[in-house]
């Protein structure tokens, strides 16, 4: 039976693992990030490494959310953490001997890889381990560790790399990833019913089949939602992954602390969002979703009119925090009621594969948001406003348009 509590043993040593994981992982990717720019300059560069190392991902996600659903979703957890630990230790041993942009290169296509399949068993793992009342406030909880983690790791990143340099902050990933497939081996699941007698070709036929029915028949408005979230991760990705790294970095010419700090910043309005979306959990309706897709566009005005107006780096650097912190905020809602409004749709035996497409989708809108506006933001280095203004009002015109379709959803769980 599963416990009544949140924090049950199960969700609680699957949060530490999160918080284990995600600390090294960021931590990491925030140092990768500052060294590529450092040794590039080039925002183009950057966006491309980042993209090409999603598209693996892409592709394999789908064949996550079967691993999911067919395994014991616990060794997949332990598994592919100490995949991740492996790869990056290799990666630390690779990296003095030189051509480390490849490198890098290679070690992000592989944790984009491995992330594919833990992504969706850890978003599938939520609502099996909690009762139906406690799903959003789990899933809040985990979007809070992830937001923690981006406010600390950025001041972890930046400490470690400006200290000692790269190579010890492989090491402390390494570290990270093998406690938290330690942790996962606490775990205690009871499997999901699956015919696990069938052939692959037949078990990958009847579960695309299967998702693919679900979703066009039983639940579009699942699709719809998806599309919507697609659409908002195209351009946070775009603005915010490449953009304000560039902005800070390279147009205002400020330090990787400066850059740090802000990062820390967004990390506790994600925080807020968490929070604020577990404290109204019984008051939060589909229909609110509105006001959150108009916040991500509004939020982006500001920081593009700071460009026209006569500031000094350090004013805009600060509108920028402002800005892109707000937008922080409204991603974690919007990230956080939808999963659960798509979870209290699905079935368990197909939870795996219907977050998988989940986490499809809203890759397949990262690495084009990011390629699209990293060339973006290369070309219009001098005038950025161009960027900037006009994706806040495509934003608010999507959101006044998907008005009705929030407004007619509703909270019904699939048997």
């Amino acid at each position: 039976m599963t416990s009544k509590r949140l924090f049950n043993s199960n969700f609680t040593f699957l949060i530490l693992g999160q918080i284990s994981s995600l600390l090294g992982n960021y931590t990491l990717k925030f140092a990768l990030s500052m060294y590529i720019l450092e040794q590039t300059g080039s925002a183009t560069l950057f966006a491309s490494l980042l993209a090409a190392a999603m598209v693996p991902t892409i592709l394999i996600s789908p064949f996550g959310g079967i691993l999911a659903d067919r395994a014991d979703r616990r060794m997949v957890m332990v598994g592919l953490d100490a995949c991740s630990g492996a790869a990056v230790l290799l990666a630390a041993l690779a990296l003095p001997k030189g051509h480390d942009i490849a490198v890098i290169a290679v070690l992000l296509v592989v944790l984009s890889i491995l992330a594919a399949f833990e992504s969706p068993t850890v978003q599938a793992c939520v609502p099996q381990m909690l009762p139906e009342e406690r799903v959003l406030q789990g899933n809040a909880v985990v979007n809070q560790v992830s937001a923690i983690a981006s406010m600390v790791t950025p001041f972890l990143g930046s400490l470690f790399y400006t200290a000692f340099g790269i190579q010890p902050v492989f090491y402390a990933a390494v570290a990270c990833f093998f406690l938290t497939a330690l942790l996962e081996c606490l775990i205690h699941l009871p499997p999901v019913a699956s015919e696990n007698h069938l052939g692959l070709r037949a078990i990958l036929r009847d579960d695309f089949a299967a998702t693919l029915r679900f979703l066009r028949r039983e639940q579009p408005a699942i699709v719809k939602l998806l599309l919507l979230a697609a659409l908002a991760s195209f351009f946070v990705a775009g603005t915010v992954v490449v953009g304000f790294p560039y902005l800070v970095r390279t147009v205002l010419g400020l330090s990787a602390s400066h850059y740090g700090a802000a990062e820390s910043a967004m990390g506790v309005a994600a925080i807020l969002g968490g929070l604020l979306v577990g404290l109204l959990a019984q008051k939060f309706r589909p229909r609110h979703l509105t006001a959150v897709f108009l916040l991500l566009g509004l939020c982006l005005l500001p920081a593009g009119a700071a460009f026209l107006a006569p500031l000094s780096s350090w004013s805009r650097y600060l509108i920028l925090m402002a800005a892109f912190c707000v937008c922080q905020m409204g991603c974690s809602i919007f990230s956080t009621y939808s999963i659960t409004l798509i979870q209290a749709r699905t079935p368990a035996q197909l939870m795996g594969k219907v977050m998988s497409c989940v986490f499809t989708l809203s890759m397949c809108a990262q690495p084009l948001g990011q390629l699209i506006y990293g060339a973006l933001f290369d070309r219009f280095a001098a005038c950025v406003y161009w960027v900037l203004i006009p994706s806040g009002l495509i934003l608010c015109v999507i959101g006044c348009g998907s008005a009705g379709f929030f407004a007619r959803l509703r909270e019904n769980q699939t048997g």
